[in-house]
This record gives C-alpha cells, structure tokens and sequence, in this order.
C-alpha cells in the first residue's frame, strides 16, 4: 500500500490536467498513489 495517495477532482480541467499529473509525478516522494475522479454528474 503506497504511503501517500494523492487524489485529484478532474472534471472541467482539460486545459490544466496534464500539467497537474506532472507536477505531482515529478515530486521527490516516491512511494505515491494518484487517483483521478472525475467528480462532475
């Protein structure tokens, strides 16, 4: 089980999200889980 989970709301975000992911992938902590939800109805 990863020591830190980072979740992220995705709906609406097409002209930021690729940018998002890659800030949070480029951190120095490794043992990281990402989840996206797409929280819109």
């Amino acid at each position: 089980m990863p020591k830190l989970s980072v979740i992220i709301p995705i709906y609406n975000t097409k002209s930021y999200i690729e940018e998002c992911l890659k800030s949070v992938i480029n951190q120095t902590f490794e043992d990281i889980e990402i989840v996206c939800v797409n929280d819109g109805q």
